[in-house]
Formats: C-alpha cells, sequence, structure tokens
C-alpha cells in the first residue's frame, strides 16, 4: 500500500477554488508525512494539507504537493483531569469521528460549530467557532500541537513548550507547518436542552444586551442562555431562535438513565423535524433556492413562508447532537465577528442595504456570539464579538451582496473568518489584530523558505 496518489485536480466543498498540484499524497503517520514534506522542499515544492476542502478560501490551493491527513485520525492518548480529559488525536479526524469516540468515553467538546465535516487541524486553523457568550472558538480548547517543519522536524509545541510555534500553529492556515497531531481539553459529557422558537426580529433586538448595542439591559437573551444563536430572514423582519442550556446534574442523571434504557429523551415530531431540516437546512430548501434563482421577485414571499413555517420545539439530546446541522445545500459564505455592540446597529444597515439594493437573498443570516480570547489570529482576540455570517445559494450570484455587507461589517472593525470569503489583505488584517507581527515573526522562524505559503496565505498575512 502506498501513500502516493494519482496526480489531478482538487476543488472544495464550495466549488469556489480548485488547484491542479503536482503531487497528492495521504501519509499514514507522522514518520511519513516528515518525509514527504522534507522531500517536497528539497525539490522547490510548495506543501499544503488538506481535510475535508471546507473552506471556502484558497487556504488547501497549491501548485506542488497536497497532503491529504485523513488516514491520521487515530486517538493517540486519553487523560483524565480533574474538570473532564486530555485527548490527543491524529490531525485528519473529523470532528463527526471526534465526536462518537468522546461520547464512547463519556466526554465532550465544551463547544462546536454547525458543521461536523471537516478535520480537526482544519477547523482550528481557520478559526471555527460556535455560539456562547461566555466561550472561545475551537482553537481556545487546544492545548498542545505536533508540527512538522519544512526540513522534515517534527516540533512538538505547548503553552509551556515552544510556546510561539504553539500560538502561532494552533489557529494559523498551516502556515508554520503542517499538523500531525492535536491535544484538546475536553469536558465530560453533557446534554442540551434546545429550545428553537420563531421570533419578531425586532424583539429578538430589543432583548439583546446592552453589549450587544440592545435594549435587554445589562444580560440580554444571548448572556441568559450557555449557547444562544439566531437566524435572521431577509426580506423579512422575522427570525428563527435558538437557546440551547446544559442540564442541570439532576436533569443530567435522568437523561443517562433514559439512555442506558434506550429512550431518546425529547423525541421530535416527525412532521416538525421534516420542516425544521428539510425546509431550512435541505431538500425543501433547496427546492425553494431554485425557485428563488428562476423567479426573483419571489424571494421575499418565498422567505416569509419559510419563517412562518417554523413552530417552536423543545428536545433534549447529547451535546454534539445539538450542536451539528446537517447542511446539504451547497452556498457560499462570508463571516465577519464585530464587537458587540456594533450587532444591533450594522444588522440595522444591512437589513436597509438588502431593501434598497434589491438584492435577491433567499438564505438566512447567521448570528452567533463568542467571548474574548488571548489566541493570537482569532477573530475573537482581545474582545467579546458576535458573528454576522451571509450565504447565497450556489446558483445565484454572490459577489455585490457580500461587498455590500462587507463595508458594513468591515466598517466597524470586523475581522473576516480565515476560510470563508472576504476581500481583506494582511494590510488591513495587521490594523485589526494586536499580535499580527508576532504571528508574522515565527511564522518566518519556522518557514523562512515560504514552503507553507499559497496566494490566499500571502494575500491576508503577507508574502514570504
Amino acid at each position: 500500500m502506498t501513500s502516493q496518489q494519482a496526480p489531478g485536480s482538487w476543488t472544495n466543498w464550495a466549488r469556489t477554488e480548485t488547484a491542479v498540484p503536482l503531487r497528492r499524497a495521504a501519509p499514514r503517520d507522522a514518520d511519513e508525512l516528515a518525509r514527504l514534506v522534507r522531500h517536497a522542499a528539497d525539490d522547490g515544492l510548495r506543501v499544503r494539507a488538506v481535510g475535508a476542502g471546507h473552506s471556502f478560501t484558497g487556504a488547501a490551493v497549491t501548485d506542488g504537493l497536497l497532503l491529504s491527513l485523513d488516514a491520521l485520525a487515530t486517538v493517540e492518548d486519553v487523560t483524565r483531569t480533574e474538570t473532564g480529559a486530555r485527548v490527543t488525536v491524529g490531525a485528519g479526524i473529523r470532528l463527526h469521528r471526534l465526536n462518537t469516540v468522546l461520547a464512547a468515553a463519556g466526554l465532550a467538546m465544551r463547544n462546536l460549530g454547525d458543521i461536523d465535516r471537516q478535520s480537526i487541524a482544519g477547523a482550528i486553523s481557520t478559526g471555527t467557532h460556535g455560539t456562547g457568550a461566555a466561550l472561545g472558538g475551537l482553537a481556545t480548547q487546544v492545548r498542545g500541537v505536533r508540527v512538522v517543519g519544512a526540513d522534515g522536524s517534527i516540533t512538538e509545541a505547548t503553552p509551556d513548550q515552544n510556546a510561539d510555534l504553539f500560538e502561532a500553529s494552533r489557529l494559523g492556515l498551516g502556515t508554520t507547518g503542517v499538523l500531525a497531531a492535536v491535544t484538546l481539553d475536553v469536558v465530560p459529557a453533557f446534554h442540551l436542552r434546545a429550545q428553537e422558537e420563531p421570533w419578531p426580529l425586532d424583539r429578538v433586538l430589543d432583548e439583546l444586551g446592552a453589549a450587544s448595542g440592545g435594549r435587554g439591559g445589562a444580560a440580554g437573551v444571548e448572556e441568559a442562555h450557555d449557547h444562544f444563536e439566531f437566524y435572521w430572514f431577509p426580506h423579512t423582519r422575522r427570525a428563527l431562535t435558538k437557546r440551547n442550556n446544559r442540564l442541570s446534574p439532576d436533569d443530567e442523571a435522568a437523561a443517562a438513565l433514559r439512555a442506558a434504557r434506550g429512550v431518546r429523551p425529547g423525541p421530535l415530531i416527525r412532521a416538525r423535524a421534516w420542516v425544521d431540516d428539510e425546509l431550512l437546512s435541505n431538500g425543501a430548501f433547496e427546492v425553494a433556492d431554485r425557485v428563488a434563482t428562476a423567479v426573483p421577485r419571489a424571494t421575499p414571499r418565498i422567505n416569509a413562508i419559510a419563517a412562518r413555517a417554523l413552530a417552536p420545539r423543545v428536545y433534549v439530546a447529547p451535546s454534539h447532537e445539538v450542536f451539528v446541522s446537517q447542511r446539504r445545500v451547497r452556498f457560499r459564505e462570508m463571516e465577519y465577528a464585530i464587537p458587540r455592540a456594533e450587532l444591533v446597529g450594522a444588522l440595522e444597515e444591512i437589513d436597509a442595504w438588502i431593501r434598497v439594493s434589491g438584492e435577491n437573498v433567499p438564505f438566512p443570516v447567521e448570528v452567533r456570539f463568542a467571548a474574548a480570547d488571548d489566541v493570537w489570529l482569532s477573530t475573537a482576540h482581545g474582545r467579546d464579538s458576535a458573528y454576522v455570517a451571509v450565504h447565497q445559494y450556489a446558483r445565484l450570484p454572490h459577489a455585490r451582496y457580500f461587498e455590500g455587507v462587507e463595508k458594513i461589517l468591515a466598517g466597524v472593525g470586523g475581522r473576516p473568518h480565515w476560510g470563508k470569503l472576504h476581500t481583506l489583505d494582511a494590510s488591513d488584517l495587521a490594523e485589526r489584530y494586536p499580535r499580527f507581527e508576532d504571528f508574522r515573526r515565527v511564522r518566518a522562524q519556522a518557514d523562512p523558505g515560504g514552503v507553507f505559503a499559497n496566494p490566499y496565505t500571502d494575500r491576508v498575512l503577507g508574502p514570504r
């Protein structure tokens, strides 16, 4: 069995980027990964690694060696701690498999995004996050990385050992080396009580706290729940709210007992599950988007029907089952993290722009929250943040819509998600990240020859 793969083109999930690498390989372990990287560097090739290809940008594109880390997906170590465990896993493990493995061990990630197709390395390297005003993104859960350098060296980095390399590698677009393994701080498994309910958009904005520009008081709805997010349907003043909270110890014990007896907690009504999972995310939503594409003037009516089709539901399930949604409709996405105080004003500006522009927007706008953190290139570095994500159906043009929204969000100090579409470059981003030059210094030390660079990283981090 060989790790070499047949040459050929590679395209990301969103079909926004394509590469034709000279070589492709799927190393079976860290030693083989190191040899492949060293040989490519010696031959003057650039090297990039790819997981699920779920970034909308050219983060994984290369004309040199393209590495698949899918075989690096084992669980290497589980060390129990007072608060949960430290788990070391291969960098290529997909989040959905990691969630299953952790659950079998009575463990869980403390927070997740709403898609679980990515590899752990790809998710942390691009700044993937979930929602929770008191919680950070996935990179804040990383406690160690194993990095393969351009010379084939393998370096363990933690906050106490090779600390600068650790900081630059846990969220750095893979530009300090290829991640071979990641150590995560995980917690005991827990259930969430999920409460989903359509609200008028004005109620949502009114109940957001003062820190988010709302009128909900010192602690608004986003701080009253462990995990809060909402989806606003453009061309309407309606939104779907999601309020997810951890069960109390007594309720957690009861849920565990029901699970042991084979009783699923909080079963969903079949018709309602179809509406949520198909209308909002998948099959019927695809049909609605195709109608909106063919008949743009129908979009406001379609969005109004979709928003009103959703009825309240409450259910209880293991955390990862609540966090994650199945998404099959292909789309384009741009997301910005903005200071929370700017959120309400920014949403009102976006609403006004859509109305004036006449742009056709059948996809909801997603809003989430995160706590300030200290990760150098985290979009929430140093400030409590609100995330505003805009999407467009893959069959519709997105450039004008994204440009209009980007001017609004970038204009209030927004930081674009590293794996989603945007137009900013290193000169723009250096002003938005206090540790940007620290990152560039470590990157230059780790990869002086620019082996792990590509056009996208040159644009957003500066050329090597």
